[in-house]
């Protein structure tokens, strides 16, 4: 089943019934009636139909608390989702059972210039491969991020700078048709917002942004406990906010843009302009010894002592800082995360974004407001696209 312009049924028992599973473990059938809300005779006949239809079962008598025992209820056992997190170099995957924990999970490099054909046959690759190990039996449904625009509505990336030839690809049919289970497409910022809100640092944060500091530069906006995707899903792509005084080409076009001042592809430029100018030894040694740069490198010299590696990074993060502080006192979130391949340069990068936004934004808007890293580092993509993934199974039960 390809799901319908609005996939999720959210509002309904059933789709309520199994998060409160997924996200609290078993729970008695009076426990999810208190809960809920709803009237008992009602909740407990959508329990029983979720029973019949394999999504939930019973787990045991609950903990006497006096008088007749309740039944416990939990997800079956044999609830199966993939969670694909695509990156402009990377491709990470996670098969997870009901309650998002992980089951099986896979990481490789990639290159997303690829094309959408080569690239999600690889991704069917490794599905079988994970199927013929004993990951699962049948998908229930798949979540997949990737890095550029999406219609979340039409399930296809639009106009993607770092992805040529994606443009309009039906991501969300081919997925589905290949693998027989619906398919939920989204922007890879969005994914990792919503991994970090599930079971990261951010859980349970209603107003809070995830900066995706990467090849590209992105960020998910969490607005009263909802992501914000914006009216074409476009909502959050600050990599192409174009920054005064810089000329720098980027790969959507213009000059001058967020992404093309301090992603990962121009801080490897920069750090190879410096190591071949001889004004930073250590990434000369480097460059003599590899044959090429990265950013790691410049995060590994810069904290071996290099002052012009600890230079870049800081004038990255001022650069960071001075977009973000905008979005704060346009937003007013409680928490920034801080992730991607980048936030690998740690304190130094998050100290300028922080000094910057502090500085520059008004008292009130930063009187609670907190900025950290991502707890769960490269994984908060895939537990993201799981939890789009769970979401997208248990509110078609409706459908």
């Amino acid at each position: 089943m390809v799901p319908s312009a609005s996939p999720f049924v959210q509002g309904t028992i059933s789709f309520r019934v199994l998060c409160l599973l997924r996200d609290c473990g078993a729970l008695s059938r009076a426990d999810l009636a208190g809960r809920l809300g709803e009237p008992r005779a009602r909740t407990l006949a959508e329990i029983d139909a979720l029973v019949a239809g394999d999504l939930v079962r019973d787990a045991g008598p609950a903990a006497s608390r006096g008088g007749r025992r309740s039944t416990l209820v939990e997800l079956s056992a044999d609830i199966r989702f993939a969670a694909v997190d695509l990156g402009a170099t990377s491709i990470d995957m996670e098969i997870s059972d009901g309650r998002l924990e992980p089951v099986a999970g896979y990481a490789e490099p990639a290159d997303i210039r690829s094309g959408p054909k080569a690239t999600l046959r690889r991704v069917t690759e490794i599905l079988t491969k994970l199927q013929a190990e004993g990951a699962y039996d049948r998908l229930r449904s798949i979540g997949i991020g990737v890095p550029g625009p999406v219609s979340f509505r039409d399930g296809v990336p639009v106009s993607p700078p770092l992805m040529p030839g994606w443009n309009r690809y039906p991501v969300r049919e081919v997925l589905s048709r290949e693998h027989g289970c619906p398919v939920v497409v989204d922007n890879d910022v969005n994914i990792m917002a919503i991994g970090e809100r599930h079971g990261g640092v951010a859980r349970s944060v209603d107003n809070a942004l995830f900066l995706k500091v990467g090849t590209g530069i992105g960020c998910g906006i969490y607005v009263g406990g909802n992501v914000y995707r914006g009216t074409d899903g476009c909502a959050g792509d600050i990599g192409h906010i174009q920054l005064d005084g810089h000329t720098q080409l980027c790969a959507c076009g213009n000059v001058g843009c967020l992404e093309a001042v301090f992603g990962g592809a121009a801080l490897a430029r920069d750090a190879l302009a410096v190591a071949r100018s001889g004004a930073s030894p250590a990434l000369a040694d480097r460059l003599a010894t590899q044959g090429a740069l990265s950013a790691r490198d410049v995060g590994d010299a810069a904290a071996g002592g290099d002052a012009v590696c600890a230079r870049l990074i800081r004038d990255g993060g001022r650069q960071l800082g001075i977009v973000l502080a905008g979005l704060v006192s346009f937003i007013n979130p409680s928490m920034i995360v801080v992730g991607g391949g980048l936030a690998l340069l740690g304190h130094m990068l998050l100290a300028e974004i922080r000094s910057v936004v502090y500085q520059r934004s008004l008292p009130l808007a930063t009187g609670n407001l907190r900025i950290v890293m991502s707890e769960l580092g490269p994984r908060a993509g895939v537990v993201g696209a799981a939890v789009l993934a769970s979401d997208l199974a248990y509110g078609s039960q409706e459908q």
